[in-house]
């Protein structure tokens, strides 16, 4: 009979401890979870970020080529004449 007592004992061990491992791996992915959704949101907030640090970095490009840099005058004469093209389009509709 003590025996089949020290291999209850010892199951009941082995269950405890699978029990308590459960709950330490709950708590981890809860703790994982928390952190993935932080996470998520700094990347969101980094990415608006970025749109709008391309799009101040285009505002400015087009700024100093409009001042007289000289990498840009190409692509400030193009914007000039597609906005020449555009007001003379808009003017013939309205001449119609």
């Amino acid at each position: 009979m003590s025996e089949i007592a020290e291999i209850i004992d010892s199951l009941e061990n082995r269950i405890q401890k699978l029990f308590n491992k459960i709950e330490s791996l709950e708590k981890e992915t809860i703790a994982m979870k928390t952190e993935l959704e932080k996470n998520e949101t700094v990347i969101q907030q980094q990415a608006l970020e970025i749109g709008k640090l391309k799009s101040d970095c285009e505002t400015l490009k087009m700024t100093n080529s409009l001042l007289g840099g000289e990498e840009n005058k190409r692509d400030t004469k193009l914007k000039i004449n597609s906005l020449i093209r555009e007001i003379d389009h808009c003017i013939a509709q309205l001449s119609d």
